[in-house]
């Protein structure tokens, strides 16, 4: 996930804090934060794929 999207996560995340958002700055919201969530899922199933166990 890009870095300027992630910087747009925080910035609603600190407005909501704030002053809230509107219906427009809600919605974009929870679009980057399922695609956050996304990148998140698929980066930990690659590297629980990569992990080998040995006894």
């Amino acid at each position: 996930m890009e870095q300027s999207r992630i910087d747009r996560i925080n910035e609603l995340a600190k407005k909501k804090k704030t002053i809230g958002l509107t219906e427009a700055e809600q919605t974009e919201q929870k679009a980057l934060y399922a695609e956050y969530l996304a990148a998140v899922r698929t980066n930990l199933r690659a590297t629980l794929s990569n992990i080998k166990i040995s006894e």
